[in-house]
């Protein structure tokens, strides 16, 4: 074989977005608020583009959560493409390459679309997963994280909370543990009390004497030390290293972060009881601005063009204008049609509570709507829905699942464990469920599930095994 230089001829594909096409695809991932500031910026931008108002017909007209919309297929499909490859290029640096060389000097900047400081929503929300035993707690824990005020504190009764949640006020409780062994300690605290006892047991201080103090501190505020020193028993030494321990603690723990906390966040998408038995749902209007071309404006600049260069420049603006309307356009079509179809699959929830969560998937949804399952993605990340149980975020809806029984559908873990609770505490106390009395009770209300699995979700929810409660339920009877 001849050595030497040749030519080569090869055929190969691959994936080319114009630069319009990528900012329509993270438009997707940014919520209704990130919106609002990116408009912002495209107004200023572009002289052809204004503020303009909602028409009452389409402020009257929700989206029905039974029925599938008729909406633009061309639009959606716009948006509707398989980013995987480069979702996969971007962990690796290239799609910031290819954004940054497609902006434009006059193109609103999406990559610098991030908050500027980290909110203590967020910081908490980090952490739910390594302190919540199953989903089912981490749920209730974020929605408790919700409805922390700026402070850290929890200022909603845990009974409200539970009615709400339609769940079981212990399950609240285990929750709220959770949310108080987060960073910063003293968060989901209910009184000022409860924030320095959660600080005093994290440095290891709240031995009895500091317990009576954290307890009485309408007398340390009043300066009354020797009532103080005489019912903690405790000698002038003792009380003056207590008064400086308590006095490191921080009694608004939450203020160490910026942006407030999640109770600040505003709902993207609105759901509501409909007239007919089915869901209102609707986009959070006071969130969304309505942009329009002024074309009066236009043809005022047009007929000023003095030349060429300027009649071009002018014609980029308004093609960018026209752009932009549609892609937000096709951006609320996609966010409609994915909550519609999330509402639709979840209906036991909103009517009924956490434990009627059904196992979801983005490849199920993104079936059911016919869309690819990175723009499910994408749609449903930083978006929250607003319903009479509270404001969560459409991720949250997305829930593991185990199978069911013959022609059963499967239910969600959630839900299964709801089960299993319900049945050991409505168990006869001479007549204990064992693992395999569980798995056959599960079996005949359509749950398929292996003696090992139920066995791991009774420990999961705190469950003893079945000589555990017999004796527990044997010592609470004597």
């Amino acid at each position: 074989m001849a050595l030497g230089p040749r030519l080569d001829l090869r055929q190969s594909q691959s994936l080319v977005m114009t630069p319009q096409l990528q900012q329509a695809i993270k438009l997707l991932a940014l919520s209704n608020l990130e919106i609002e500031t990116f408009i912002g910026d495209a107004l200023e931008s572009n002289p052809l583009l204004e503020a303009g108002e909602i028409r009452s017909e389409e402020r009257e007209a929700p989206v029905e959560a039974e029925p599938r919309d008729a909406t633009s297929a061309e639009g959606e499909r716009a948006l509707d493409i398989d980013t995987s490859a480069l979702d996969r290029d971007r962990d690796t640096g290239d799609w910031s390459a290819q954004m940054s060389s497609g902006g434009g000097e006059d193109g609103p900047d999406l990559e610098n679309r991030e908050g500027a400081e980290l909110s203590l929503a967020d910081h908490l929300e980090a952490q739910v997963g390594a302190c919540a035993p199953d989903q089912h707690a981490a749920f209730i824990a974020r929605h408790i994280i919700g409805l922390l005020d700026e402070a850290g504190y929890l200022p909603t009764p845990l009974r409200e909370i539970a009615g709400a949640l339609n769940v079981p006020i212990a399950d609240v409780e285990r929750a709220l543990e959770c949310v108080q062994s987060l960073d910063p300690t003293g968060v989901g605290a209910r009184t000022l009390s409860e924030c320095l006892a959660l600080q005093a047991k994290e440095a290891d201080r709240y031995d009895p004497c500091m317990e009576v103090m954290i307890d009485n501190l309408d007398l340390v505020a009043k300066g009354a030390f020797a009532h103080i020193r005489r019912i903690c028993g405790a000698d002038e030494e003792d009380l003056a290293e207590m008064l400086t321990e308590l006095r490191s603690y921080d009694p608004k723990p939450g203020l160490q972060f910026g942006g407030g906390t999640s109770a600040a966040v505003v709902p993207d998408i609105l759901i509501s009881a409909g007239a007919d038995g089915g869901w209102d749902i609707k986009l959070n209007e006071a969130t969304l601005p309505k942009l329009v071309v002024n074309r009066s404006y236009y043809l005022e600049m047009r007929d000023g063009c003095p030349g060429k260069e300027a009649r071009g420049w002018l014609s980029e603006k308004l093609a960018d204008a026209n752009w932009l309307i549609k892609a937000l356009d096709q951006r609320q079509k996609t966010i409609l049609k994915t909550a519609a179809e999330i509402v639709k699959q979840q209906d036991g929830f909103f009517r009924k509570g956490v434990s009627h969560l059904r196992p979801l998937t983005l490849k199920t949804v993104a079936e059911a709507i016919e869309m690819h399952e990175s723009t499910v993605s994408r749609v449903t990340s930083n978006k929250f829905l607003h319903c009479e149980r509270g404001t969560f975020e459409l991720k949250y809806f997305f829930t593991s699942g185990v199978g069911g029984g013959e022609g059963g559908e499967g239910a969600s873990a959630e839900a299964v464990k709801a089960r299993i609770k319900a049945l050991c505490d409505a168990e006869d106390p001479k007549k204990v469920l064992s693992d395999d009395a569980l798995v056959e009770l599960l079996k005949a209300e359509g749950f398929d599930l292996a003696r090992r699995t139920v066995a791991k979700y009774r420990e999961a929810i705190g469950i003893g095994s079945s000589v555990q409660r017999r004796r527990a339920k044997k010592l609470a009877g004597m």
